[in-house]
């Protein structure tokens, strides 16, 4: 397979938590992961939505950019916080929480600068290694 990105811009409200999971587990079953790594990436898209809707505000928006390869799904997602915060952007109590499931159900889980603030990204390999 050649390396494909899908976007997603949703509101970030939590009526739209169901769309970004759907999208990013049927990309997952693109790629051929099993069940439980699929539930993984749902896990993560949700705990990621929720937590960027938590940063940005109900009048905000939330991207999602999906970067599927033939043994990887990659979900950058943000933005999160501004790009001067990119060291307190997991500081508070949400966002531990949000660390804490994120790495406990990825293979890589960073916080990084991007166009438009500070992003999470996240990946879950089809092998299950890093």
């Amino acid at each position: 397979m050649a390396a494909e990105r899908v976007s997603l811009t949703v509101p970030a409200r939590g009526e739209y938590a169901r769309t970004v999971r759907m999208a990013a587990s049927e990309l997952a079953v693109r790629l051929g992961m099993p069940y439980d790594q699929v539930e993984d990436v749902r896990m993560a898209a949700d705990e990621a939505f929720v937590y960027a809707c938590g940063r940005t505000g109900p009048d905000g928006t939330v991207v999602f950019e999906f970067d599927l390869s033939d043994d990887a799904l990659t979900m950058c997602v943000g933005p999160v916080a501004g790009r001067a915060d990119l060291e307190a952007a997991l500081d508070d109590a949400p966002g531990r929480y949000a660390a804490f499931i994120l790495e406990a159900v990825c293979d890589t889980f960073v916080v990084e600068p991007g166009e438009d603030g500070t992003r999470l990204r996240i990946v879950k390999r089809l092998s299950g290694e890093e």
